[in-house]
């Protein structure tokens, strides 16, 4: 069992790592723990300097964050932790990060969600801290919170195609403000529904100026900094900024729908996207990003941006297949690696330049 609650003093109070804003969602599904929710505070450069102070050096970055937010939450009273398993160096986080926070000296307990998306597994972890938990109440946090995701990533889908358009500089931004709000109280489904309806309905109906021959870019990569935008420097804020209609793919919602019985088809499936340039699966989001990038070039997209923390080694071996890619077809690829020592400036410079160049290509001015 993933669950240590030897070194709990008091009543349990739950904190968790903060991936973009799907804090909501979890807040949901940590509901039938029936304790004190601690979300960690927002995200900033504090952050990910007290993760970087305590991790190991050549750890990637999304572990530092995770770090960084686990140390700022026990600091303001959280006592339980929740950490998932993955693919990657992920299947790693739960247990290095807790021995890390138990050599600092803080007292806390941990549940390691290591079934992936296996709801049977996490129940018994649950049950662990909450031994009343019913099936019937885990069952529909786990529905309210996958229905809270779903909204989340339509309606921030849209944001994203869109708000490079728009012709009120922060029109979507306010919009998806008060979007955000309403998705955080809603516990039922009918309503997340109706939220989810009203707020794609707003975000339609704001005026935008889009160009006929307007670029269009799609995000591929690692799986935390496409999804965490503190980490990848607000990219897709960036690329709107320069009026670019943006493209991203994972989602956890798209996680979901492609995992258990149906992970072994969805890899063929990218396996056949990514033909001839991968043969076999190179682990964790790698091979997804070669296959979306095939894809993208095919459907006619102007570039794409490949992101990843440094010495992520599935998006490492997806990097050569991504410059053949590139090469034999004369299709832009930009690579952006992240850690502790990006600079916002060097981003921004690089992203003027691939804007840029992606116009040239396009017979446009730059703007």
């Amino acid at each position: 069992m993933g669950v240590n609650l030897a070194q709990v003093e008091g009543a349990y109070k739950v904190s968790f790592p903060h991936m973009g804003n799907y804090c909501i969602p979890v807040r949901t599904l940590a509901e039938p723990l029936e304790c004190e929710i601690v979300t960690p505070p927002k995200m900033t450069r504090r952050t990910l300097e007290l993760g970087a102070r305590h991790s190991p050096e050549f750890v990637c970055v999304p572990f530092k964050y995770n770090l960084g937010n686990y140390i700022e939450a026990l600091d303001i009273g959280a006592n339980l932790l929740i950490q998932a398993g993955g693919g990657c160096r992920f299947g790693y986080y739960a247990e290095v990060q807790e021995a890390i926070l138990r050599d600092l000296g803080y007292q806390f307990g941990m549940v390691r969600l290591l079934g992936g998306f296996d709801l049977r597994e996490h129940i018994r972890d649950f049950r662990a801290v909450n031994p009343r938990l019913t099936l019937w109440r885990a069952l529909k946090a786990y529905r309210v919170a996958l229905r809270q995701t779903k909204a989340l990533d339509q309606v921030e889908e849209l944001m994203r195609k869109n708000a490079g358009f728009e012709v009120e500089d922060g029109a979507f931004e306010r919009i998806h403000k008060r979007f955000l709000a309403e998705l955080d109280k809603a516990r039922e489904i009918r309503v997340i529904e109706d939220i989810e309806r009203r707020y794609l309905a707003e975000m339609a109906s704001v005026p935008i100026e889009r160009p006929d021959d307007m670029l269009r870019v799609g995000i591929v990569g690692e799986l935390y900094v496409l999804m965490e935008p503190f980490s990848n420097y607000f990219v897709e804020k960036e690329l709107a900024r320069r009026g670019v209609e943006v493209h991203r793919f994972v989602t956890v919602s798209h996680m979901v729908e492609n995992a258990g019985k149906h992970k072994d088809a969805y890899l063929r499936r990218m396996i056949e996207l990514a033909d001839p340039y991968l043969k076999y699966h190179v682990g964790a989001d790698g091979t997804e990003s070669v296959a979306m990038t095939h894809k993208l070039m095919r459907d006619g997209f102007d570039g794409v941006l490949h992101l990843k923390p440094f010495g992520c080694m599935p998006e490492v071996n997806a990097m050569a297949a991504l410059q053949r890619l590139s090469r034999e077809h004369t299709f832009p690829v930009l690579f952006i690696s992240y850690d502790e020592q990006t600079s916002e400036t060097g981003l921004a410079t690089r992203l003027d330049a691939f804007c840029d160049m992606l116009r040239m290509r396009k017979g446009k001015p730059s703007r």
